[in-house]
């Protein structure tokens, strides 16, 4: 398939009936097979279970991405409402814990979201318009945490990005056995961010733009973007 830009019109006159009875079944049908199976689940077991032939698929989202974009929608602008109430909140560590809390929750029970949100989709103008946002967003919860004294000076932004990908790991890995051990990850992980348990790191932290092409290449290796 083509990696185009985004291609779903907002203006379009509105579908007949059956035309919209069968968006509505491929739009639900993704929803759950890629919460349960990733972005790369195929696109004929999302037609089958929606009771549709592939063709009317392509017709409804001619790329893969048009599909992922119609899914996510809603989840990623939660993601930006949650970073800026974050913002919001009186007490930087609050907000900073509150922060990765709501982050890992929408991420738990969700392999879709966990590749949406460990990915960078450059061809993608809407998505990547709403990530940049969050990552901004991102940036200055850590700065306001760190003024006030309440998370080590020696961490950056992009030290989240390694929360998000082992979070999806964990996730995955849990699910079925333990499905809230995320969250004892999540209080070794806050505890660790902590300024008064700060010890010396070996490793600097990546760059944004190492960061930015790693999660690039992740989505390079999703059928996303073929």
């Amino acid at each position: 398939m083509p990696s185009d830009e985004p291609t779903i019109a907002t203006s379009q006159r509105p579908l007949r009936r059956d035309a919209q009875r069968n968006r509505d079944a491929l739009v639900a049908a993704a929803r759950t097979i890629f919460a349960s199976d990733g972005l790369d689940a195929p696109l004929e077991q999302i037609a089958r279970q929606a009771g549709v032939a592939i063709g009317t698929l392509y017709r409804n989202f001619p790329t893969r991405m048009d599909l992922v974009e119609a899914i996510f929608v809603d989840k990623l602008s939660t993601w930006l409402q949650r970073a800026e109430h974050a913002l919001s909140m009186d007490d930087p560590w609050e907000a900073f814990a509150f922060y990765l809390e709501q982050l890992c929750e929408l991420q738990a029970h969700d392999r879709g979201f966990n590749d949406l949100a460990s990915m960078r989709f450059p061809h993608a103008a809407c998505m990547e318009h709403t990530q940049g946002r969050i990552n901004e967003l991102s940036r200055q919860i850590v700065e306001r945490a760190q003024k006030a004294g309440a998370v080590r000076p020696d961490i950056t932004a992009e030290d989240l990005a390694l929360v998000i990908w082992g979070h999806s790991r964990i996730s995955e890995a849990t699910a079925a056995v333990c499905p809230t051990a995320w969250r004892r990850h999540l209080g070794l992980m806050l505890d660790a961010f902590r300024a008064g348990r700060a010890r010396p790191l070996s490793e600097p932290p990546m760059r944004p733009e190492d960061v930015y092409a790693a999660m690039v290449s992740l989505g390079g290796s999703s059928t996303c973007t073929g």
